[in-house]
């Protein structure tokens, strides 16, 4: 479950990972025992990799991380939110496929 263009965001360093970023980005909450989180982690390796320079791919691990979770009122995990200029353009809960990710994804870059 580890791929170096995906980035691992706490609390702290959202601010600057995420809001601050020079791209649009896709933020991941989830949590280790959760079963839909983990079928969805391959599938962000291969966006990560498909989108590398287009767009920022992190993870929140919302066990270790409750204030942005909280902010973001996140109920449900897996939850995609996707960034723009700071702000959440997009969301989704729930495992998704490439195709469908893919899709979520290039709906709000065309925007």
């Amino acid at each position: 479950m580890s791929n170096d263009r995906i980035t691992h965001v706490t609390d702290d360093t959202f601010e600057q990972e995420v809001r601050n970023a020079d791209r649009p980005v896709l933020l991941d909450f989830w949590a280790q025992w959760c079963g839909p989180c983990k079928a969805l982690a391959p599938v962000l390796d291969n966006v990560a990799e498909d989108y590398a320079g287009t767009l920022k791919v992190v993870k929140m691990d919302v066990d270790q991380n409750r204030e942005t979770p909280a902010k973001y009122g996140i109920r449900g995990i897996p939850s995609l939110l996707l960034f723009k200029d700071g702000q959440v353009m997009a969301s989704k809960t729930g495992a998704m496929n490439k195709p469908q990710v893919a899709s979520f994804i290039d709906g709000v870059l065309r925007e």
